[in-house]
């Protein structure tokens, strides 16, 4: 089974580009991701069973994206019974950088989810806990995002006496 051409075929328009560059990757609607998603989970030829990363991408300055949306975020998607993978993209626009929670589908997407919210400030829709990860609470802004100051100070923070 071609898994790119068996995705098309069961979710159509949802599946909005595909490409095999080493990697097979589709890039798919945000409205579908999740419907997606449990699908190359649960279905017995995908069985995607394992969720290695979750990140995002900032095109901000990226030559050939200007016009596009600004991010992606990215689902590295493994099987183990079948020894494939699998790349699931959904873009996301500046303005509205909203995507659903793959938390129930993968408890691992918690912590996942929470380093892109912290990193690029994409927010996850339905996150059970959607706190910093990795930087502290008075950080101000998104670190991985283009358009951060790189000579930005932020707020000391110390032991609390």
């Amino acid at each position: 089974m071609e898994i790119l051409a068996e995705l098309q075929r069961r979710f159509g328009d949802a599946i909005v580009e595909t490409h095999d560059r080493g990697d097979l990757t589709a890039i798919v609607a945000r409205d579908a991701i999740l419907t997606v998603l449990g699908h190359c989970r649960d279905d017995v030829a995908l069985a995607f069973d394992v969720l290695m990363d979750l990140t995002a991408v900032d095109y901000l300055r990226y030559p050939g994206r200007e016009d596009g949306p600004r991010y992606e975020v990215v689902y590295h998607l493994y099987s183990i019974a079948h020894n494939h993978r699998l790349r699931l993209k959904v873009r996301l626009d500046e303005d509205d950088a909203t995507v659903p929670t793959a938390v129930a589908l993968w408890p691992i997407a918690n912590w996942l989810e929470r380093e892109v919210w912290d990193m690029f400030g994409v927010r996850f829709e339905g996150h059970p806990d959607p706190r910093r990860l990795l930087m502290y609470e008075e950080f101000v802004g998104h670190p991985l995002r283009k358009d951060y100051p790189i000579n930005r100070r932020q707020p000391l923070i110390g032991p609390a006496s």
